[in-house]
Order: C-alpha cells, then sequence, then structure tokens
C-alpha cells in the first residue's frame, strides 16, 4: 500500500515538470518571435509620438518668434497694422499654442490606436470582428451624440480659421460679450453686466468679432445751416490732421482722419461727419477725444452750433 501512495504523487510530479518544460519552451518561443515583434511596435510608437510631439513644438516656437521677429523690424505702421490683424498680441500666440495642442493630442491618439492595433495582430488576435464592432458601435454612438459631435467639430474649425480667441469682443447673435476661454465643445463669454454666458459651438451660426481688423470711430458735428460750409469743413480737417498726429493718439490709430464732408441737412443743421480707423476696442476713446477737440476748434472759430429749438431754454408760457 506505500507504493500504490506513492506512484501518484510520482507521476504528478513528472506530469508537473514536463508542464512546466513545455510552458517554459513556448513562452521562449513567443519571446523570441511574437514577443520581439509587439516590444519593436511599442518602442516605434513611442519614438513615433515623441517625434510627432517635438516637430509640433518646433513648428509652435518657429512661428510666434518669426511673428514677433517681423513685428519688431518693422515700422511704426507696420507694427500699428500688425496689432490691428490681431498679429502682435497675445491672442495670436494663444491661437497656436491652442493648435498646438490640438495637434499633439490627435497626433497622441492616432499613434496609439495604430500601436494597439498592430500588437493586436502581432499576438495574432482577429481584427475583423473588433472593428466590425467598433464600426456598429461609432455609428450608434454618431447617432446618440450628433449635438456633441457637432460642438466638437464647429470647435475645431473655429480653433483652425482663427474665427475669434480670448479677449476678443464677439458677437453670436444670443449673446455680446468678451471672450473668456474657448474650447473645442464651449465658448465663454462674459457681457457688459457682468454676466457669464456659455455658448455651444455647434450652436454659433454667425460670429461678429469686433475686435478682429480695426474699429470705426464715427464723429459727427452739427453746425448751423447759415454757416459757410466751406470754412467749416477747413477747421474740421485741419483739426482732424492735428488730433491723427497727435503723439498720445497717433499709435491708437489705424489711418489717417476721413473728413467724409457733409452728412446730412435737417431743418436748421448741417452734420458734418469725419472716420477715424483705430485699432479694436479703441474707438469710443477716439470719439469722444475727436468730439471734443472739434467741439473746441468750432467754438474758437466762431462757428455757431445749431439753432435750440423754441423753448428749449425755458418753460411754456
Amino acid at each position: 500500500m506505500p507504493v500504490t501512495d506513492a506512484l501518484p504523487a510520482l507521476d504528478l510530479s513528472l506530469l508537473d515538470a514536463d508542464v512546466l518544460g513545455d510552458y517554459w519552451t513556448q513562452a521562449q518561443k513567443w519571446l523570441l518571435t511574437s514577443g520581439v515583434k509587439v516590444l519593436v511596435v511599442l518602442l516605434l510608437g513611442a519614438l513615433a509620438r515623441w517625434a510627432l510631439h517635438r516637430f509640433i513644438g518646433r513648428v509652435v516656437t518657429t512661428m510666434t518668434s518669426r511673428t514677433a521677429a517681423r513685428i519688431a523690424t518693422s515700422g511704426g505702421a507696420g507694427r500699428v497694422l500688425a496689432t490691428a490683424t490681431g498679429l502682435a498680441n497675445e491672442r495670436h500666440r494663444q491661437r497656436v499654442e491652442t493648435m498646438g495642442s490640438l495637434l499633439r493630442s490627435i497626433s497622441t491618439f492616432v499613434v496609439g490606436l495604430v500601436t494597439v492595433l498592430t500588437v493586436m495582430a502581432a499576438v495574432g488576435l482577429p481584427l475583423g470582428p473588433l472593428l466590425a464592432s467598433a464600426g456598429v458601435g461609432g455609428v450608434a454612438l454618431g447617432f446618440g451624440a450628433q449635438s456633441l459631435v457637432k460642438d466638437f467639430l464647429s470647435g475645431i474649425f473655429m480653433i483652425f480659421e482663427d474665427q475669434y480667441g480670448v479677449g476678443d469682443v464677439i458677437d453670436t447673435g444670443e449673446a455680446i460679450g468678451t471672450v473668456e476661454e474657448v474650447t473645442l465643445r464651449v465658448t465663454r463669454l462674459r457681457d457688459a453686466d457682468g454676466i457669464t454666458w456659455y455658448v455651444r459651438n455647434g450652436e454659433v451660426v454667425r460670429i461678429g468679432n469686433r475686435s478682429q481688423g480695426y474699429s470705426a470711430a464715427w464723429v459727427d458735428m452739427p453746425v448751423s445751416y447759415r454757416e459757410p460750409v466751406d470754412r467749416v469743413l477747413a477747421v474740421v480737417r485741419e483739426t482732424a490732421e492735428a488730433f491723427g498726429t497727435d503723439p498720445e493718439w497717433e499709435p491708437k490709430i489705424v489711418e489717417p482722419p476721413t473728413v467724409l464732408g457733409v452728412d446730412a441737412i435737417t431743418g436748421q443743421t448741417v452734420t458734418v461727419r469725419v472716420l477715424v480707423k483705430c485699432l479694436p476696442g479703441e474707438n469710443f476713446g477716439v470719439q469722444r477725444e475727436l468730439r471734443l477737440r472739434l467741439k473746441d476748434a468750432l467754438d474758437a472759430a466762431g462757428i455757431q452750433g445749431p439753432p435750440l429749438p423754441p423753448f428749449a431754454g425755458g418753460t411754456h408760457p
């Protein structure tokens, strides 16, 4: 009976040794064939991701440095024009870095997906059923999240097309305010009353950007109908030209002020209009200052303003 008790133990030990040997042999074969392939694929994936991120970083740095150098070597008019078109301010750097961040995220996703699929093929997993299931799931997810996909696509195009950026004053149709944050899904605005608006990118049909290019300052000066128009225009033109060359206001003006002439004649009033193209957001200050200077110049020249309506200075009898 001791013999019968010992035989099963001996067979099991031999069996365990054989199984372990087979496992070890198979593991060695897998490490030398598929294991090496998986390791090479992972290394290549990591190297490709690093190379793409480094390339995108160099492109972003080059774009920002070249723009800064070009603006620094340009003259005063070039700097004013660059600032007016949105190239000389912080907004350009933020836009370039946002595009770089988006490209890095896309490259990481693409490289990761390709690496995972390649590893699965190397270890012998069937990709056909998996891709078919992923395709069906993607279609179902697309139908269920159409609004989210629409918001993301709209956000990508807004960033790439530079429709607006942080600090811009925009009109989305639903809200008007200063952009505080731009993401791929929503845009956050703050209006003049301090209210924060969250606008979904996919719901924006039109965008009015009040901070790109230049602002237009319109100044209308009413004078009496009896005043000679040539004399009035000469005073207005002289004052506007002096304002355009003022060292305090010249950096804010894109083009010299333009006296458009008589804009309207109503009753005993003749209205002279002046147009000044200035930097974005400076139009209100330019209007106030130029209007004040025109008023003082017309008073100094003895040019009368429009007559007051009857009973404007007192009460009815």
